[in-house]
């Protein structure tokens, strides 16, 4: 696994806690007969993409896509060449009913996270074909740190919190320092319930205009496989 960039600065010592190295060995020991995702150079892709200096808008998924070819280590994203998936159909639907923005062609958010979007998962790994099988093994400690350096030091980040354990997962995050945005999960099955209509996209940019911070491009252009691999930087080896 690897991580660049400003995120070295305030992770780093992570690395060391028993939490952290419980995880790594249960990671080595998965890969030995089974197939993870993402890949493993993509584990921190979100943070590697986003960096920490450069946070505005935080968007909390739960796991990574388990089907094959899907995560990359952006929340709720996939590869230029894979079909978009249901809960970001319906994102794209709230974009264009929000923002009047047409629905994208393909389902790379890479965009938004040059932008400053951090896409981050809370559990940063899946066993293919198996959703929720890497919970609880320790990912969940360190997006929660993640979560708590964006809340303290940062001024004026939005949150982006869709659905019950979005929402508790931001529990602790200051409303007073930040905007956070709540709703119902984009999925088929509760979109329908308050997050079509939610304008939260809209309401992100607004805070952010009225912070004289530069509002997020939420349209997305076409994209190839070269353009989805460009967060693959010189990547600095932590385990």
């Amino acid at each position: 696994m690897t991580l660049t960039g400003d995120w070295q600065d305030y992770l780093a010592d992570e690395f060391a806690q028993d939490y952290m190295l419980a995880l790594q060995a249960f990671l080595q020991s998965e890969q030995q007969h089974k197939t993870l995702y993402p890949a493993e150079p993509e584990y921190f892709a979100a943070l590697n993409a986003t960096p920490f200096s450069q946070v505005k808008v935080v968007i909390l998924g739960q796991d990574p896509y388990h089907g094959e070819g899907q995560a990359h280590g952006l929340s709720f994203s996939v590869k230029p060449n894979i079909k978009v998936p249901p809960s970001l159909v319906n994102i794209y639907k709230e974009l264009e009913m929000d923002l009047g923005i047409v629905p994208a062609q393909h389902g790379f958010l890479g965009q938004w996270a040059e932008q400053g979007v951090l896409l981050l998962n809370s559990v940063l790994t899946v066993e293919a074909g198996k959703a929720g099988s890497h919970q609880n093994k320790g990912w969940e400690i360190f997006t929660d740190k993640i979560i708590a350096l964006i809340n303290q030091h940062h001024q004026g980040v939005v949150f982006m919190l869709w659905g019950a354990y979005a929402q508790k997962k931001g529990r602790h995050i200051d409303r007073h320092q930040h905007c956070v945005l709540e709703s119902v999960h984009p999925s088929p099955l509760s979109a329908y319930r308050g997050f079509l209509g939610c304008q939260h996209f809209s309401k992100a940019n607004d805070y952010l205009t009225t912070l004289g911070k530069t509002p997020i491009q939420w349209a997305l252009k076409g994209v190839d496989d070269n353009m989805a691999h460009a967060e693959q930087k010189a990547q600095i080896p932590l385990f």
